[in-house]
């Protein structure tokens, strides 16, 4: 129970004694949420499956459904290569069938699953696509292929390093117009000095739906931890924002590269503390997109290394306590619904 896990460098460690010193009371316990962004994975020193999603997911929040994002796990050891991406849906699905058969009690894990198909191979993506679709048995949604690029390495995951000027790229681009024939969206997940190139994206496929994970990325260390940093990625928010084919993921700020250092203080902190860290990027696209095109999400088990999932919904709550009912409902569960199509009891 107390054993920190051990991730690779760029992953802040999760240290289940620390996070059990945080002992909030749940705020709206009655509030149904949809997760709209969490992983799976069994990695060396790290492992977060369904075990471990439904002892966050009943910690106290009222978790009705949750939605997996591509996570790089399960893939299919032979094969094609282009089709070894399947692995993870099929594996993701058999999960989501866990949750369906109520017998792990009443949230939906995985009822929307996004998966990774490379987009670079064109119009041949298609048949990825089609074998995604089947594979997920009526869960799958969309792709996740990652374009987070900087200059500075020291900030990408490499796991998944991408290219300068993915979404520019032809090849890329023939690829993702594959999408919406298909009815699936593209999570973009990208840094904040990148959202000008997804916007020209955007406009260029305005029937593809588009979800920004994690507010856009800001960064927040080396070169970024700069004053200048938060006008720059607001200007490109409320940019990107005029396309009405997008919509955000809020939350996703735990990580080592957003720089809030949460992980270094003696207890986790607080949900008071993280909605005061959080308030301008929340509230800025909030109001630059509206609660009907905003979703929360947890990106645990990312974040998990900087504070408690009781914590950082209670953190979501705080933050959105001056919403009315139907902004909250759109916030909390009612955006991730309708864009990922999740079908509630």
């Amino acid at each position: 129970m107390g054993t920190s896990t051990t991730a690779d460098p760029n992953y802040l460690p999760v240290r289940p004694d620390w996070l059990a010193r945080e002992a909030e009371a749940v705020l709206e316990a009655d509030l149904p949420i949809i997760d709209a962004h969490h992983h799976l994975w069994d990695r060396p020193g790290w492992r977060y499956m369904a075990e471990e999603l439904l002892a966050d997911a009943n910690s106290g929040h009222r978790i009705v459904a949750t939605l997996f994002m591509q996570a790089q796990t399960m893939y299919r050891a032979t094969g094609p290569v282009s089709l070894r991406d399947i692995g993870e849906t099929e594996f993701v699905n058999g999960v989501a069938a866990m949750g369906a058969s109520g017998h792990y009690g009443p949230t939906l894990l995985c009822a929307g699953i996004i998966g990774r198909a490379d987009l670079r191979l064109g119009a041949a993506v298609r048949p990825v696509l089609e074998a995604h679709i089947r594979a997920g048995n009526g869960r799958f949604r969309g792709i996740r292929h990652t374009v987070a690029w900087d200059a500075d390495t020291s900030l990408l995951n490499p796991r998944s390093v991408a290219p300068p000027g993915l979404l520019s790229d032809a090849s890329y681009r023939a690829g993702f117009a594959e999408l919406a024939p298909l009815g699936l969206s593209f999570d973009a997940w990208l840094f904040h000095p990148q959202l000008d190139e997804l916007t020209a994206l955007a406009r260029l496929f305005p029937d593809t739906q588009i979800i920004l994970n994690h507010c856009g990325g800001p960064l927040g260390i080396n070169a970024y931890r700069d004053t200048t940093v938060l006008a720059a990625w607001s200007r490109s928010i409320r940019t990107l924002s005029a396309c009405p084919n997008v919509c955000v993921k809020l939350g996703g700020l735990g990580m080592r590269i957003s720089g809030f250092d949460f992980e270094k203080q003696p207890d986790p902190p607080s949900s008071q503390q993280l909605a005061a860290a959080w308030r301008p990027f929340i509230e800025t696209c909030i109001e630059a997109f509206g609660p009907a095109r905003c979703m929360f999400e947890s990106n645990f088990p990312v974040d998990k290394g900087s504070y408690s999932y009781r914590a950082c919904w209670n953190a979501f709550k705080r933050l959105a306590a001056g919403a009315s009912v139907d902004e909250k409902t759109a916030l909390f569960s009612g955006t991730a619904q309708a864009i990922y199509r999740v079908e509630l009891p």
